[in-house]
């Protein structure tokens, strides 16, 4: 089974800054770590076999000034960790500095899209009159733009896919819904509900598989989060569903890094899919190579 990790997280402090991380995650992921992550597959998941595993990564939150330097590292190190396209930080409100810093980051290699991460921006953010040009011009450029938000911003993805049709926007982590613990399990709310089916009316929309085990604080079942699963499904259809590991953030639990959360993660998707019918290579590997335009 060929696996196609549609949200995959590199950094090293020693060679960039990322003001917030903490704890566990505050030390290098790179690829010897992410070499020992796939080492722990097995069963049905061929991820550690090159010729059948790839990665998009997503940019990491780095300090703004070092967006194209970590493009450029992320492009170094491609090869050793399986990276076929990178989606690179960016702000889409800054007028001509956005247009600017995008004419730059065609130059470099592997760009297929780009995340200005929006949960830590006041609701509304999206909807701006200087960040909907700055979508639009990316929009131009072929791109995806990666909506990494919180539960109730979903409105403002709406308003964004509406205002500018021509972008292929990747929700991810599924709008970061609340799913609770596998201790106290959430049911899907239904303004999450509703919010995603307002957004994956629009053709343009995908949904990410991914960040719901870091949404549970790293404790969860796979009963607790298939919900969130199937409504992400029937809202969106199996043919704009990515599979993601939001590595290493997802692989964080009370006891500190689980490698093998990535697998299992990977393997409830897969398995869910399996049960539901769906097409499993496409949510696993071909609906993210398409939309990234990855091959």
């Amino acid at each position: 089974m060929r696996v196609l990790d549609s949200h995959l997280h590199l950094w090293d402090p020693s060679r960039l800054d990322y003001a917030w991380l903490r704890g566990p995650l505050a030390t290098r992921f790179g690829a010897a770590e992410l070499a020992a992550a796939h080492a722990r597959t097995d069963g049905d998941i061929t991820a550690g076999d090159s010729g059948h595993a790839a990665a998009v990564f997503v940019q990491a939150d780095c300090a703004e000034e070092q967006f194209l330097d970590e493009v450029r590292w992320v492009a170094e190190n491609a090869e050793q960790t399986g990276v076929i396209g990178i989606v690179a930080g960016a702000r889409l409100d800054r007028g001509a500095e956005t247009a600017d810093y995008l004419a730059s980051l065609a130059e470099l290699p592997l760009v297929v899209g780009v995340r200005h991460l929006l949960q830590g921006e006041p609701d509304g953010t999206a909807t701006s009159e200087t960040f909907l040009t700055g979508a639009e011009t990316l929009a131009a450029r072929g791109w995806t733009f990666d909506a990494c938000i919180r539960e109730q911003q979903l409105p403002d993805v709406d308003v964004l896919a509406t205002s500018v049709p021509t972008l292929r926007i990747v929700l991810d982590h599924l709008g970061k819904p609340a799913v609770g613990t596998a201790a106290a399990p959430l049911a899907p709310s239904a303004d999450w509900i509703r919010g995603i089916r307002a957004v994956a009316a629009h053709g343009q929309v995908s949904i990410k598989l991914s960040g719901l085990p870091g949404e549970a604080g790293g404790s969860w079942t796979a009963a607790q989060l298939i919900p969130f699963l199937d409504v992400a499904a029937e809202a969106v259809g199996p043919y704009h569903l990515l599979w993601g590991s939001d590595w290493p953030v997802s692989a964080i639990g009370a006891d500190g890094y689980r490698p093998a959360d990535r697998d299992r993660w990977l393997q409830t998707v897969a398995d869910w899919a399996v049960a539901r019918g769906h097409d499993v290579d496409a949510i696993l590997w071909g609906n993210a190579a398409r939309i990234y335009r990855v091959g």
